[in-house]
């Protein structure tokens, strides 16, 4: 099968890396330090790669795990070397009292992010809503996705539905500002109503 870039080898990368190696992708590490790209990439076995950061990615489709206080330096590190990827932007713009959210009024950090990236490339808000934990449980999962352009949407979503997600498509990239609000307030049930980290959201259609 393809290959599918990430950049970062943090905690949420690694839960969407091993589960993209298990639905037979190979997956491209990619990270500042080499060294963590690599002890990421040799976890994950089934053939993963690691790439060079800064360089054009392997894949087509491109996920940015890296945390929103980090993502313009690193779109701006790989400038036009993203030009025609599409980019998941997995980030939860979240102020560190977990007193709103950081972005400028009326836009979202997919929204900020997408300013630094090149005109040919396409950014997709999806992973935000999905603690890594609970997706490497390998579930069936809801993934909330907005995005401007019809046909990165499309390739996200059939690329989520390898992964034994269901994508649910909310809108237009206006619509990460909600997805990032829910991200935030997913942190606050955790923290306060429901007394653990280990759910998610889900939607009963009909």
């Amino acid at each position: 099968m393809s290959i599918i870039s990430i950049i970062g080898p943090g905690a949420m990368a690694t839960a969407i890396a091993g589960r993209v190696a298990k639905a037979g992708y190979t997956v491209e590490v990619v990270g500042r330090d080499p060294a963590k790209a690599r002890a990421l990439a040799e976890q994950l076995g089934a053939g993963a790669i690691t790439g060079t950061y800064g360089a054009v990615p392997a894949g087509n489709i491109v996920i940015l795990a890296v945390p929103y206080s980090g993502a313009a330096a690193a779109v701006a590190d790989f400038g036009k070397a993203l030009d025609g990827k599409v980019i998941v932007d997995i980030a939860n713009p979240v102020a560190p009292d977990l007193s709103g959210l950081v972005t400028p009024h009326g836009s979202s950090g997919a929204q900020e992010t997408a300013k630094g990236l090149p005109a040919g490339a396409h950014i997709v808000k999806a992973f935000n809503t999905i603690f890594g934990h609970v997706l490497a449980k390998d579930g069936r999962l809801d993934a909330f996705i907005a995005a401007d352009d019809a046909e990165a949407k499309e390739s996200v979503s059939t690329f989520l539905e390898s992964l034994g997600l269901r994508p649910l498509d909310v809108g237009g990239l206006h619509m990460a500002q909600t997805l990032e609000a829910l991200g935030l307030m997913m942190i606050g049930l955790a923290k306060n109503g429901a007394g653990t980290w280990d759910f998610a959201m889900n939607v009963d259609i009909g």
